[in-house]
């Protein structure tokens, strides 16, 4: 039997004593917690117990188990010197092989990434704490896995759901939506998935662009809440991928047909078919799209929507940051009083609206009650908002004229919310809400911005951008 090096008593009494102190100590803090009124005080010794303990995993004292951990396909091994008692604790791994074990040792093959962390992982079974970086979260989330420690598996789903934005050499978002996908982690892939397609434009911009996977690629061409300038930029990174990965031909084909070319102006689509080696080469592939396109740039929509399905993607926008699809909007002291300011759209993406142009209302209030609660009234009789400390913020998109251009057009209204994470300016939230709607119903629900420390503020100021998108209707079905 293995003794204590200090004390020469059994391995296991040693430990013990360690996990008996830490249970009576905060068994006591617990019973004195209740009798706090009476006057109690709670004495809390467990940091000291936490010290106690990764001294003991440092110096091997009463150590019981050796564990070698192989890299594989090396020669490398790491030894520990554990106590099986802690391991048994936390995971049910570690005591299944060390009941199974036929001597001292026990022998774990390991992946290099996860082998280099292993002295982490150790650590954290015996401390509860554990620090890490960014490329190291997938190898700990493994094991962790392997080893059934799901608090601290956990904590690092969370871990890594929180700092998606932090900034890494090479990115580390795909990496994390790839493993998300391996694993089955399908709130880690949501996350990976949202947090790509709102910050769009910086990741274009990124190294982190060419390393993401063809099924990736497609999943976000196919989609209409990105956020990015225009469909100019995603064409063009869309372009510097292709000629990274040099996929197959059957997925160049997938991609460039999930371009929404109509969202193109016809002066840039007249460039690419002559400058674009890609278009070039691909033309006929996607023929039949870009005829189209400049079908739609020509004819008014209400013309084309007699002949067309003008519902389906190509003449759907995203959310288009450029000066033609809306504006920014930074309100600082939001909780002050309300604000209001105005800008002016395209009336639509086609050629033929591209000299129209719709100017909208915006109107912030920070504590604004419902309609059905409004009671105070101007001189004029014009209703006007009440606010009280139970109302909560409040944003209304509304057009300041009409047009008879506006048929066969509606409008969806973005309000994007932007923040400050791991000191970069993000992607907080999207509200969505159409034309029949002024408002976003759960604009900021969940906000505190009286705090000034909240997560939707950037420098005790809100920083949103409002984004119009136009969408055409079918309005009459020619007769064949």
């Amino acid at each position: 039997m293995v003794r204590s090096c200090e004390q020469g008593i059994p391995a296991w009494v040693f430990v013990g004593t360690l996990l008996f102190h830490s249970v009576t100590v905060r068994g006591a803090a617990l019973k004195q917690e209740v009798a706090l009124d009476n006057g109690a005080t709670v004495l809390n010794h467990s940091m000291s117990l936490v010290q106690r303990m990764e001294t003991l995993l440092t110096m091997g004292n009463g150590s019981d188990v050796t564990l070698r951990v192989q890299t594989i396909n090396t020669d490398e091994v790491k030894v520990i010197q554990a106590h099986s008692l802690v391991l048994s604790l936390q995971s049910d791994v570690f005591e299944e092989l060390l009941l199974t074990r036929n001597n001292s040792a026990v022998v774990l093959r390991e992946t290099p990434d996860c082998a280099a962390v292993f002295d982490k992982f150790i650590r954290y079974l015996y401390c509860g704490d554990i620090s890490v970086r960014l490329d190291q979260a997938i190898s700990l989330h493994k094991l962790a896995s392997k080893y059934h420690v799901w608090g601290l598996q956990q904590g690092l789903t969370q871990y890594m759901t929180l700092h998606l934005s932090s900034d890494s050499p090479t990115g580390h978002v795909v990496g994390w939506y790839n493993y998300a996908l391996q694993i089955g982690d399908m709130a880690l892939r949501d996350s990976c998935l949202q947090y790509l397609s709102w910050n769009l434009s910086s990741v274009l911009q990124s190294g982190e662009w060419g390393s993401i996977s063809e099924d990736l690629l497609l999943s976000l061409l196919q989609r209409s809440d990105l956020i990015l300038q225009t469909e100019l930029e995603l064409y063009e990174a869309l372009e510097a991928w292709i000629s990274q990965n040099q996929p197959v031909s059957a997925t160049v084909e997938s991609a460039l047909r999930a371009v929404r070319y109509g969202m193109i102006p016809p002066q840039h689509l007249f460039r690419l078919q002559k400058q674009s080696a890609l278009m070039l080469k691909y033309y006929e592939s996607i023929r039949d799209l870009l005829y189209l396109a400049f079908q739609f740039h020509s004819a008014s929509p209400i013309q084309l929507a007699k002949y067309f399905d003008v519902n389906c993607s190509i003449f759907t926008p995203r959310n288009y940051l450029s000066s033609s699809w809306g504006s920014p909007w930074v309100i600082n002291n939001p909780t002050r009083d309300d604000r209001s300011f105005s800008f002016q759209t395209q009336l639509g993406p086609s050629g033929h609206d591209s000299s129209k142009r719709v100017t909208w209302n915006a109107l912030f209030s920070p504590r604004w009650l419902p309609l059905s609660a409004r009671s105070t009234y101007t001189e004029l009789g014009a209703m006007q908002p009440t606010r009280t400390d139970g109302g909560r913020p409040r944003i209304i998109v509304t057009p300041a004229t009409s047009s008879p251009d506006f048929a066969g057009v509606s409008f969806q209204k973005t309000v994007i919310v932007m923040a400050k994470q791991q000191g970069k300016v993000v992607v907080r939230h999207v509200y969505n809400f159409h034309q029949s709607t002024e408002e976003a119903g759960d604009f900021l629900v969940d906000a505190d911005l009286q705090r000034r420390a909240s997560e939707y503020l950037i420098d005790s100021s809100l920083y949103l951008h409002i984004v119009i998108k136009p969408l055409y209707h079918t309005l009459l079905v020619a007769r064949k």
